[in-house]
């Protein structure tokens, strides 16, 4: 989908990314960098066609967004969540979306790593690493497994040319789903953080 960014000559700037529909009702869980700042955000569908979306919640620590879709809509399909601690290393997987603004696409590689973090990316990092192309417009984008249950959200590469190195990371949905849930309730996230009495 594309996001648009005002700014104070009137001109917009635009970026695209992925997401993944989550609810039949148009729900759409995608990364926060895709919509961050955005004035207005446009989700093109399966059915070729756009529509407006509004931002429920964003979570820019674990770089994770809600988004609902308004409008008469086509009937919706969401992606079944899958179980993420149950990936196994060496496991195959898919990353799903609209790389470099091309259109759909679809690439298959290997979960190489789990719990990654000390990325510099992110300040919640809990990562499922994999050799799946991901490249600028994947983010937000689904990684599912051979099941085709969402088991992560494609949120960045290993690269300083921000093109395919070989190196994807993917949030989990065990990190991502109680964080988008708490976001549809609320709006926001709090993380209260314990204090030792003496």
């Amino acid at each position: 989908f594309s996001p648009g960014f005002g700014d104070p000559g009137d001109r917009k700037a635009m970026s695209k990314g992925s997401g993944v529909i989550v609810t039949a009702s148009g729900r759409i869980l995608t990364n926060a960098h895709v919509v961050k700042d955005a004035d207005d955000i446009t989700v093109t569908l399966h059915d070729g066609n756009d529509y407006d979306a509004k931002v429920v919640g964003v979570d820019p620590k674990a770089d994770l967004a809600v988004l609902q879709l308004n409008g008469h809509l086509p009937a919706l399909k969401p992606l079944t969540f899958g179980d993420s601690s149950t990936l196994r290393l060496g496991e195959v997987v898919l990353a799903i979306g609209d790389p470099f603004g091309v259109g759909k696409s679809v690439t298959m590689g290997i979960v190489s790593a789990k719990g990654r973090g000390g990325m510099g990316i992110e300040e919640y990092e809990d990562f499922i690493q994999t050799d799946a192309a991901i490249n600028p417009g994947n983010s937000g984008g689904a990684l599912v497994n051979l099941k085709g249950e969402l088991i992560g959200i494609n949120t960045a590469i290993a690269s300083k040319s921000g093109g395919y190195a070989g190196i994807g990371f993917a949030i989990p949905t065990n990190m991502a789903r109680p964080i988008m849930e708490m976001l549809i309730k609320d709006g926001k996230v709090s993380r209260e953080i314990g204090r030792a009495h003496v």
